[in-house]
């Protein structure tokens, strides 16, 4: 039996253990498992890309920059952002030869295309973590300029209490990529003006649980186009099946 998984920790509810096995199942694929392996310490991680029968993973928190000594090639996108969600694993004579990829920016640039229209020009970020970075990397690549927002002032971003009608009047991409109003905090929003908020404005948000975040339905309720994170998490898992199913 071929093996793939998602390894991380802790972890809970599962996106990619119930996808790929509704998946298997829909797409009569057998001869291959999808499990979670709780790892607190990334040595533990040699356990699993040493097994022969591992070809690939999925990474998440705390682990997306940690496994990177392990790592013998990086794509470009995980070689920007430093953090790898999808590991390759090749057995080779010589031993396992990992190949890390973000998917994340594939997910989400794919799924934020369709929605862009002539005026979307300039995004705003709103936290700094991970999950930005890989924003950033996909804006980028679609020359959409972009400022960070984050509760603590820096030299690049600008502060919460900075938002104003002007700069929203200017900026009509909002992307929430902090946690704020995940399951089970589901009132929480990000903290920006949203009477500023018009038909000219595209928020999305990469939570998907629960599928319309207190952000989106402030921005729906004032004319706002809204997307959540669900397609971006699909496309993402579909470029992971390519990606660890390709020959080499």
């Amino acid at each position: 039996m071929k093996k793939l998984g998602l390894i991380g920790f802790p972890l809970g509810h599962s996106f990619s253990k119930k996808y790929y096995l509704e998946k298997f199942d829909k797409e009569h694929i057998t001869g291959v498992n999808y499990d979670l392996y709780s790892i607190a310490d990334i040595q533990e991680f040699e356990k699993i890309f040493k097994d022969q029968d591992f070809y690939g993973v999925n990474v998440t928190i705390p682990h997306k920059i940690n496994v990177l000594p392990y790592i013998q090639e990086l794509s470009p996108e995980a070689e920007a952002i430093q953090a790898v969600n999808c590991i390759q694993i090749k057995h080779k004579a010589s031993g396992p030869f990992l190949k890390g990829f973000n998917t994340d920016v594939f997910g989400f640039m794919e799924s934020l295309k369709p929605l862009l229209e002539e005026h979307h020009k300039k995004a705003l970020i709103l936290g700094n973590g991970g999950a930005a970075k890989a924003v950033e990397y996909a804006l980028n690549a679609l020359h959409i300029s972009y400022r960070f927002v984050s509760r603590t002032k820096t030299d690049t971003n600008l502060t919460y209490s900075e938002l104003n009608a002007q700069l929203l009047n200017e900026y009509h991409i909002i992307i929430n990529c902090s946690p704020v109003g995940t399951f089970p905090n589901i009132e929480d929003a990000p903290d920006i003006p949203y009477n500023h908020i018009g038909d000219k404005h595209l928020l999305y948000d990469l939570v998907y649980n629960p599928a319309e975040t207190a952000f989106l339905k402030k921005g729906k309720n004032n004319g706002a186009k809204i997307k959540n994170g669900l397609q971006m998490l699909e496309l993402q898992a579909e470029k992971n099946w390519e990606i660890w199913n390709e020959m080499s």
